[in-house]
């Protein structure tokens, strides 16, 4: 499914050279809920943007569907990412004009698919995040976790391959935390692969797999069922 071969990245500023991941090596396998640990700092956000194409390693090879992400153009990365990558994000990112159906079904929308193919189909998602109510609701009329609701509508609508959540539960209370990790968990055991970043241990739990970052490297693979690797 995913794939990191000796990945490295190097960020620089001036004649300044900040590493923020050193020679990284892992694979998640499809049907996987990989939750990514670490303090600040530590490279988890550079590796999930790495896994879904949104940045390029200083070296080192990244495979999704065994298909060469360091090898793509910038245009082919694009076409990638629409197509077999879905995200997540802390700040939700919804568009303010548009109600949480047209939010959903913007990735198809930017893909040429016209909207009267691509509401029903955001429509039925928004159903099964439950949502079903709020569908006309533009962002201001909806709550934190219904607005994150709408953007993990929006990026399963592509049927993607793997769902890269960076800390979606970071500007949500506690007790709306708990209801989007039940339906991330929810969505994996309906066989969707996801990869999460977070700083809560109480978060990654709810993974099947729990991966730290110590200084840009590789501290600990612990799956929950079969204990350290």
């Amino acid at each position: 499914m995913i794939e990191l071969k000796g990945v490295s990245k190097i960020y620089r500023h001036g004649a300044k050279e900040i590493p923020a991941l050193s020679g990284v090596s892992l694979a998640v396998g499809k049907g996987e809920f990989l939750s990514i640990m670490g303090q600040s700092g530590s490279g988890k956000s550079t590796l999930l943007n790495l896994m879904g194409g949104l940045d390029t390693p200083s070296s080192g090879e990244v495979f999704i569907d065994d298909l060469p992400l360091h090898g793509m153009s910038d245009s082919e990365l694009t076409l990638m990412r629409r197509r077999r990558v879905g995200y997540v994000f802390q700040s939700f990112n919804l568009l303010p004009l548009l109600t949480a159906a047209e939010n959903a079904g913007l990735p198809l929308l930017l893909d040429g698919v016209p909207f009267t193919r691509a509401k029903p189909m955001a429509e039925s998602l928004l159903q099964r995040v439950g949502l079903g109510e709020r569908i006309e609701h533009r962002p201001e009329q909806l709550s934190g976790g219904e607005m994150q609701r709408v953007a993990i509508a929006r990026a399963l609508i592509g049927n993607p391959a793997v769902l890269l959540a960076d800390e979606p539960t970071g500007n949500l209370d506690s007790h709306t935390s708990e209801s989007i990790l039940f339906l991330l968990k929810s969505l994996n055991e309906q066989g969707q692969t996801i990869v999460m970043v977070t700083h809560d241990p109480k978060a990654a739990a709810y993974g099947s797999r729990i991966v730290t970052l110590v200084d840009g490297s590789i501290s600990r693979d612990l799956s929950i069922t079969e204990g350290l690797r």
